[in-house]
């Protein structure tokens, strides 16, 4: 989506949808982009409802108030309304293994000095983790993976490669959590299911001790149908993006939930 054309185009295509007092307008767009917040971090836009006013090959126009408008790409939205329909939008936002909105504020359960357990709640403003469904492990070098999976972007910039898998669908997680002794027998590793139009099955990531990296894994139905050997840390992102990334993630889900059109008013006979 070219947004100099889509800034061309407002005036005509709201024409008529804004109030005759009203001298201006605004709009923000949703084609894919992450969306800055004030303070300059990447925020996860709210789901919204509004009424399409204009779709065409170029944009859709949502009108939401009666002066602020959403603009969608076409190419990404699940379904192309009609003009005139109510809409639910609901833009991509990153998501935590159990289906939660990522950046929502986190409960985490803490001990006092007497062991009392107690319960507080966390929120860093532009942070959405989404933290790996695994225990705290004992071996240095499974956590060292595991922080980096879930600390490290994925290539698009906006997610980090943990949002990466739960777009992918990654679940029934295993792990290797072996004793220093056991490094080398035993290696460390996640393991995990996906389905995704790329791949199908179980993803492996492992530590080879000897080279100081990772293998990269696929098996389906329990056979090994590719490996990627020397994966340094900061390539876990690119490489599991080109085996397991579809791009899917991106979508803009839009479903129409009134199509009612409203009735003529009967004229008063004078």
């Amino acid at each position: 989506m070219d947004r100099s054309v889509i800034k061309t185009m407002m005036p005509t295509l709201v024409a008529g949808h804004v109030p005759r007092n009203v001298r201006s307008f605004k709009y923000r767009v949703f084609d894919g982009v992450p969306q800055p917040s004030a303070l300059g971090f990447a925020i996860d836009p709210q789901p919204f409802d509004g009424k399409v006013v204009a779709a065409n090959d170029d944009a859709i126009v949502v009108k939401l108030k009666p002066s602020e408008f959403a603009v969608l790409d076409p190419k990404l939205v699940t379904a192309v309304p009609n003009e005139g329909a109510k809409v639910h939008v609901q833009p991509y936002a990153r998501r935590r293994f159990d289906g939660l909105r990522a950046d929502i504020p986190e409960v985490i359960t803490e001990k006092g000095s007497d062991g009392v357990p107690y319960t507080i709640t966390r929120h860093i403003l532009g942070s959405a983790p989404a933290k790996l469904p695994v225990p705290e492990p004992q071996c240095m070098e499974l956590g060292q993976l595991i922080q980096q999976l879930e600390e490290m972007p994925a290539p698009d910039g906006f997610r980090r490669i943990t949002h990466m898998l739960v777009d992918a669908g990654a679940h029934d997680f295993t792990w290797i959590d072996p004793t220093p002794a056991k490094i080398i027998e035993t290696p460390p590793s996640i393991s995990f299911t996906v389905s995704t139009a790329k791949f199908t099955g179980r993803v492996t990531v492992l530590y080879d001790r000897a080279g100081d990296t990772y293998a990269v894994e696929l098996h389906r139905d329990g056979e090994l149908v590719d490996r990627h050997d020397e994966v340094y840390f900061d390539m876990l992102g690119e490489v599991l993006e080109h085996l397991i990334d579809d791009g899917r993630w991106r979508q803009i889900s839009v479903s129409v939930i009134d199509t009612k059109t409203p009735r003529r008013r009967r004229a008063v006979p004078a």
